[in-house]
């Protein structure tokens, strides 16, 4: 199981309607066998955003998340240190034991959905926040400036 989450799947409570569909959409966008296991990635990316992100743009993305997954977000305590996005997944594998092939599916399937919730604008927003490589996980072209 790669879940960052301390209560049990079978102890949750049910979700409300917009987080079953961000399930839906993480489960369809990962291929996915099952929603427990999009359930998996959302709350384990999600918790390691929160560890990323910190000040107007995490609160903003929070807003517009649904509440189950902007409690995960924000349950995290920002590291004053973000790390770069393939630190960040190989900080996500080693969490779990999981392959970072794995854990950057994971990513990508989870932001994916984030970014479909939070729109182009808050998300260039985040992108502009956090350190280099977080662009491509979330499907955008990681553009630098010329020298």
């Amino acid at each position: 199981m790669i879940s960052d989450a301390r209560v049990p799947l079978e102890h949750q409570q049910p979700y409300g309607t917009a987080y079953e569909q961000m399930l839906e959409r993480v489960r369809y966008e990962g291929a996915y066998p099952t929603r427990e296991r999009a359930d998996e990635a959302v709350r384990l990316v999600l918790a390691g955003l929160g560890r990323q992100l910190a000040g107007d743009e995490r609160v903003d993305l929070a807003a517009c998340l649904p509440l189950e997954a902007a409690r995960v977000l924000t349950a995290q305590i920002p590291d004053p240190r973000p790390l770069t996005g393939w630190a960040f997944v190989k900080d996500l594998a080693t969490r779990t034991g999981a392959s970072l092939a794995t854990t950057r599916w994971d990513t990508g399937s989870v932001f994916s959905a984030v970014a479909a919730h939070a729109g182009p604008d808050l998300i260039t927003r985040v992108l502009s926040q956090l350190p280099t490589g977080y662009a491509l996980l979330f499907g955008r072209a990681e553009l630098t400036p010329a020298a």
